[in-house]
């Protein structure tokens, strides 16, 4: 069974960065075809997809904050990385890390709650 699980600090102040990583076990995030991605959910609003990584490298982002977000990945620790840069409080929400592409996941993290407050 594939797990993965979320770090990160959980309370993070306006115009800071957050940065989290998701940690993978049971499965590589190499493996050829495989998809890595960060899902969030604000308090009282719908999940929203922030970006992928896939097998190979490659990333994807959501246009509405791409110019805010990076993720990238450690293959020696079987981690991906998300940041966000200059945050809001509209950023506080439940982070979640999944395998997966386009809505179809197969695997989620628990999520880790981020507060943006001062």
């Amino acid at each position: 069974q594939v797990q993965l699980q979320e770090s990160g600090p959980g309370l993070v102040k306006p115009s800071q960065t957050i940065s989290l990583t998701c940690t993978v076990s049971s499965d590589s995030i190499t493996t050829s075809g495989s998809a890595w991605g960060w899902i969030r959910r604000p308090p009282g609003k719908g999940l929203e997809w922030m970006a992928d990584i896939h097998y190979d490298g490659s990333t994807y982002y959501n246009p509405s904050i791409k110019s805010r977000t990076s993720i990238s990945r450690d293959t020696s620790k079987n981690q991906f990385s998300l940041q966000l840069t200059s945050v809001t409080p509209e950023d506080t929400g439940v982070y979640y890390c999944v395998k997966g592409i386009d809505w179809s996941y197969d695997f989620w993290g628990q999520g880790t709650q981020v507060t943006v407050s001062s």
